[in-house]
């Protein structure tokens, strides 16, 4: 800090602190952020280690349950047992449960389409449908090509899944839109 400034007065008076403070991140070669030691123990004693069984079982009956609700039902069943100040424990309590022991969360990756960008092909079977033509079975495929920002999809009939067939689809896309995407293609 003082290596760029004349006097530790100015350093300090430019980061914005006391000159003794200061001094003393010098001395200790530390922030404050460094200096103080992470706490592994209990402060105090958990109020709801006694009834916790009772609240695990409810959370695993309606595991959306909050917090200040059940804490108020506790409160109910138990007079002058539990204060409201006791409300950030239980619900550190009930945040470390569904974290550990609670449903599985949902997993949503959110997609942005933007115009022109991005499309998607795929080859479907048909074969399901059972078409005739002339009392002979016609095994076909869907080529089925979209862009994925407005959904505007062509599909065109074509004999297997194979290069040709996907050039033949992307060829009659081209005649049908203007629209080409300008990323990617899968």
């Amino acid at each position: 800090m003082s290596n760029t400034e004349e006097t530790q007065a100015i350093a300090a008076s430019k980061a914005g602190m006391d000159v003794k403070t200061a001094r003393k991140y010098l001395r200790v070669r530390r922030l404050p952020g460094e200096r103080k030691a992470e706490r592994h123990w209990r402060t105090r004693q958990d109020g709801f280690s006694e009834v916790w069984p009772e609240i695990r079982e409810q959370l695993r009956t309606n595991p959306g349950l909050e917090a200040k609700t059940v804490l108020a039902a506790f409160q109910r069943q138990y007079p002058e047992r539990f204060a409201d100040g006791q409300l950030r424990t239980l619900q550190r309590r009930i945040e470390q449960w569904r974290a550990t022991e609670g449903p599985a969360q949902e997993v949503h990756f959110v997609q942005e389409h933007r115009a022109g960008e991005l499309c998607e092909s795929d080859f479907t079977p048909l074969t399901d449908l059972e078409i005739t033509i002339g009392g002979a079975p016609f095994a076909h495929m869907l080529y089925r090509f979209a862009l994925t920002y407005s959904n505007w999809e062509t599909g065109t009939i074509c004999p297997s899944e194979s290069f040709a067939s996907l050039s033949e689809g992307a060829a009659n896309k081209r005649r049908r839109s203007p629209m080409w995407p300008s990323r990617k293609y899968r």
